[in-house]
């Protein structure tokens, strides 16, 4: 077999300049980490247990009858959609027609995905609260826009937005505000006051806003509140949720956005070119499983927060500073106190120091130096998981 040559123009990188700086992620790494290891993996944040059996025999019940095997309509199952506006109305008061308000994504990501492409151009700016997810980075990347940060800082036992820094970011060039609350890493809850004071802003500023929920039914203190409630907020705003959290049924990749009809219609021209439709079963599944009883929220919560505790309690008592979340369910710690100074480097070591993985938060920053002693666990695992990882965490 004649050896392969080199392509035209192989001067040039193969990968699109606008994502070279990104490669794999540090969720497959520290994945593929803990299982070579043999590690407990409280990096990742996926359930080690399935979601409620009747949700997953109702996604059973629509293979095996038919319900979505094949292409389910582009905006999502009508059944679906009409739960997703009925969820809105039932915990917010927030009413959405579900034929022109509601649009089906594949999960959370691909929503977020499709709103910065349909929304932004070149020249566009995008203020992100930092530490962010990273997909926010590669999404505006993407679209050719700027991503401006605003960091989320320590404060107290806490991360606190300084409001006066969000206001100095805005420039003429800012199109969009992305904001993600609870948040995740930090396990920040946004205020009514802060969220008031952020709708202000983008109304005097007449900015779009795409905000980032899916943690919302995993609030330990107080309580969520969607910035589309707001005054002026609802024919600014895209919000994002999905039912992977919610319900811990990550792999169905179930996601949804609530917008005014314009807004709407420009996601799902971008979103019509990604995956176009997905999850046809489990659309009818999350359907049913979004109007289940409140008893199952306030449980899935209490149990959440027990488990928080539990880690937290292993994590100080192993030595490291404690930033106890408010919600979702990811503990961000300090390692200083352990005399350590590179996050990076201490969560590639830390599977043969003690047999455990986390996440580094420097990937989730601009400003590398903001998180470099940070380091993220996910607490959304067993009971008996989370105490044997405390546990050997105390090797530390």
């Amino acid at each position: 077999m004649a050896p392969m040559s080199a392509p035209v123009g192989s001067d040039r990188p193969f990968l699109n300049r606008r994502l070279a700086a990104f490669g794999t992620t540090i969720f497959a790494e520290m994945s593929a980490l803990a299982a070579r290891t043999g590690s407990i993996n409280l990096g990742q944040g996926f359930p080690d247990t399935d979601g409620p059996a009747e949700i997953a025999e109702a996604a059973s019940r629509a293979v095996l009858t038919g319900l979505g095997n094949q292409y389910p309509p582009g905006p999502g199952v009508p059944q679906l959609r009409t739960a997703i506006a009925a969820h809105q109305q039932r915990f917010y008061g927030l009413a959405y027609d579900p034929d022109t308000e509601v649009l089906v994504t594949a999960g959370a990501t691909e929503a977020i995905a499709a709103s910065l492409l349909a929304l932004l151009e070149p020249g566009d700016e995008v203020i992100a609260l930092e530490p962010f997810y990273d997909s926010y980075a590669a999404c505006i990347a993407m679209a050719g826009a700027t991503r401006v940060p605003v960091t989320l800082r320590p404060h107290g036992d806490a991360f606190a937005l300084d409001l006066g820094e969000l206001r100095a970011a805005v420039t003429p060039r800012t199109r969009l505000l992305l904001l993600n609350t609870p948040h995740n890493p930090t396990g920040t809850v946004l205020t009514p006051d802060e969220l008031s004071a952020i709708a202000a802003l983008a109304v005097e500023r007449d900015l779009l806003v795409v905000t980032d929920e899916v943690y919302e039914h995993l609030v330990f203190e107080g309580s969520h509140t969607p910035l589309a409630g707001y005054p002026g907020m609802r024919e600014r705003t895209v919000t994002i949720s999905s039912a992977g959290k919610t319900y811990s049924f990550t792999g169905w990749k179930v996601g949804w956005i609530t917008a005014p009809p314009e807004l709407v219609s420009a996601v799902r021209s971008a979103k019509q070119f990604l995956t176009y439709v997905s999850s046809g079963p489990f659309q009818y599944a999350i359907a049913e499983a979004l109007h289940l009883p409140d008893a199952y929220y306030d449980a899935l919560r209490a149990d959440l927060a027990a488990k928080r505790d539990i880690l937290a309690d292993g994590l100080a008592a192993a030595g490291f500073q404690v930033f106890r979340p408010r919600g979702t369910y990811f503990i961000t710690t300090d390692i200083t106190p352990l005399g350590e100074k590179d996050g990076l480097a201490f969560c590639r070591a830390l599977p043969e120091r003690c047999g455990v993985v986390a996440i580094p938060n420097q990937v989730f920053y601009d400003d590398k130096s903001a998180g470099a002693t940070q380091v993220r666990w996910a607490f959304c695992k067993k009971t008996e998981v989370l105490e044997e990882a405390a546990d050997r965490l105390r090797r530390l």
